[in-house]
């Protein structure tokens, strides 16, 4: 049995204790908010990250900490490293929170990205940032289900955001946006799952879609990459890596250290699930199988719920509710399909839609 302490007890956490339990583990959650969907499966300390004292408390009789989500202070999880192993390390924590700082350590690892300025702050951007307009605008920091934001056209509208502490990003034309899922444990063992589909609307992860359309070449392309990161932050957990795939060609978007939401379908559609292989990642056991079962899907539950009895009648269709109260543009559950043919999978999709208006 090991004590593993979770950062945040949002639905992720929440999933991998579930994940963990059935293998004899126990779990203790630290997260400010007291009504997080974590809190009903293990004890929960709701204090602010920030306290060093409550850390300690927290770290005590803990064999490892891990976190659910990247916004966790780095210094919480450095001044928790002072009394128990911390995975993934707070690099990861540190080098995934600025976009700039992401970005650049993207590209000193060689790994395409779309380009990117933090240059003329003071001044707005012109159409000289080498790039040009339009281009996308985002915070460094805190930014995710499309916050912090925008597309704008000119340097005039630089200007009007009143943009401070922002990166400029080349706005891509994409084919399509993919991410990887990759799992490495302390004793380096480190595996991956097959690259995933991913369908966006207002900045949020709508559909993922694992059925077979990706190229082993691209899969070898996005699994180097990911080696580059694991290796360079000495890595043990999860790590998952966005890209937008462009003529044939990965460009890296973003990574987030920890679980990730278009890996959900993994609990029904792989061998073993993404929370379950981190669980084995920071015990560093033996991870396991990510080939996935059958074409696979994931569907976000975002802003409303679906009626919960249409959505059992689908045969096959896995709900899974966050216990968190709906309001717009939150996620608050899912539903993951797994079917033989992608056919099948389809048709199940579309009875989804016909009873989820927010699909």
């Amino acid at each position: 049995m090991t004590n593993i302490g979770i950062l945040g007890a949002g639905q992720l956490g929440r999933m991998l204790a579930l994940a963990g339990y059935p293998l004899g583990h126990r779990f203790r959650f630290l997260d400010p908010a007291s009504d997080s969907p974590a809190g009903l499966l293990a004890d929960h300390l709701a204090f602010d990250y920030a306290d060093k004292s409550v850390l300690e408390q927290f770290a005590s009789s803990l064999d490892v900490v891990t976190y659910e989500f990247e916004n966790v202070p780095v210094e919480a999880a450095r001044h928790l490293e002072k009394f128990v192993p911390v995975y993934p390390p707070s690099l990861a924590l540190e080098k995934a929170q600025d976009r700039f700082v992401e970005k650049s350590f993207f590209q000193e690892l060689g790994i395409p990205t779309p380009k990117f300025t933090i240059n003329g702050f003071d001044n707005g951007f012109t159409d000289g940032n080498g790039f040009g307009f339009p281009a996308v605008l985002k915070t460094r920091r805190m930014g995710y289900d499309g916050k912090g934001q925008s597309i704008v056209h000119s340097q005039a509208e630089v200007a009007a955001e009143k943009a401070v502490d922002y990166i400029l990003e080349e706005f891509v034309s994409f084919d399509r946006e993919l991410s990887i899922i990759a799992v490495r444990n302390k004793s380096g063992e480190t595996k991956f799952y097959p690259l995933i589909e991913n369908h966006h609307r207002d900045g949020i992860l709508r559909l993922s879609l694992v059925i077979g359309n990706v190229s082993a070449e691209l899969q070898k392309q996005a699994e180097e990459y990911a080696t580059r990161v694991l290796s360079a932050l000495n890595y043990v957990g999860v790590l998952t890596i966005e890209f937008f795939e462009k003529d044939g060609q990965l460009l890296a978007n973003e990574m987030a250290p920890r679980v990730h939401n278009s890996g959900h379908w993994t609990i029904e559609g792989a061998v073993t699930s993404q929370f379950e292989n981190q669980v084995r990642a920071v015990c560093d056991a033996p991870l396991g199988s990510t080939n996935p079962l059958g074409m696979c899907a994931m569907v976000n539950l975002v802003g409303t719920l679906p009626d919960e009895t249409s959505i059992l009648k689908i045969e096959g269709a896995h709900l899974h509710l966050y216990d968190k109260a709906p309001r717009p543009k939150r996620k608050i559950g899912h539903i993951t399909l797994v079917e033989k043919d992608v056919e099948t999978l389809n048709k199940k999709l579309d009875e989804i839609r016909k009873v989820y208006a927010n699909f």
